[in-house]
């Protein structure tokens, strides 16, 4: 494959999955957010997640929140299940793993079946 005879293509690199299209290519900004490249670490806004989908906040201790909304530069958490939502800024915030998801439902679970909530 990657012999003398190889394409000039088996030498780049694979793409990387999932990757944010840059600032430049990312078509018209969304109302109320700056044209041009956004700053280091910022998602785009095209990058913001669906309602619902967990999270983990890692300037709070990697706690794991449910995604709420957008308030102004802010994203809206909640922990799971219901609690008091709290607001951090989307450079903080990734993807909750699998085994984070299903400790924090696990958590509230175990927390319901002491009484401690409803």
């Amino acid at each position: 494959m990657y012999g003398e005879n190889a394409s000039p293509n088996a030498e780049q690199p694979p793409e990387q999955p999932l990757r944010e299209p840059s600032a430049g290519s990312a078509g018209p900004a969304a109302p109320g957010v700056p044209a041009g490249p956004a700053a280091p670490g910022v998602p785009p806004a095209s990058a913001v997640p669906t309602r619902g989908v967990l999270l983990v906040d890692t300037s709070r201790g990697d706690r794991v929140g449910e995604f709420r909304g957008v308030a102004g530069p802010y994203w809206s958490l909640r922990p799971i299940g219901g609690g008091r939502e709290w607001e951090v800024e989307p450079r903080f915030v990734r993807p909750a793993l699998l085994m984070e998801q299903l400790r924090a439902r696990t958590a509230r679970l175990n927390a319901r079946s002491r009484g401690e909530v409803l």
